[in-house]
């Protein structure tokens, strides 16, 4: 099984349907708590599965419980707390909800995808969700597009 992770942040429509398509993404998991905003453009929640639908082909999932809270959210971002202060409060909300056990796995059958906003998977949480997952589910490689 091979789990794909993906920002949106500082990429274009094109850039980013265009990396979706090229790995044969035929669904997205949208794991952003905030998945509405303005600075989500393309993104938004309400237009994310037309597109995706239209130019992939693929289906759209949202899983708010694979994301952080709002207190941890601005904790890191707004407050501009330490990553390693996050990942240590993150990781042990992941395991008290049990993802490894409340996400299907079959939503993995087809090419999916972890999304969330940061650019790169250093500083996000996709990448604790999928390296969380891989620990917990056999077989699993990481993708990160």
């Amino acid at each position: 099984m091979i789990i794909y992770t993906i920002g949106f942040a500082k990429k274009s429509a094109e850039e980013f349907f265009g990396t979706l398509k090229r790995a044969g993404i035929k669904r997205l998991i949208d794991i952003r708590l905030n998945n509405t905003s303005q600075l989500a453009g393309f993104s938004k929640r309400q237009d994310l599965p037309f597109f995706l639908k239209e130019i992939l082909g693929a289906d759209y999932v949202y899983k708010p419980e694979l994301s952080p809270t709002q207190e941890m959210i601005d904790d890191w971002k707004k407050n501009k707390g330490a990553w390693e202060h996050f990942e240590g409060k993150f990781i042990p909300l992941i395991a008290e909800r049990k993802i490894e056990k409340e996400l299907d796995k079959k939503l993995f059958q087809v090419p999916a995808v972890l999304l969330c906003s940061e650019p790169e998977p250093t500083h996000c949480h996709r990448r604790l969700v999928a390296e969380y997952l891989k620990s917990h589910w056999k077989g699993v490689e990481i993708v990160h597009l």
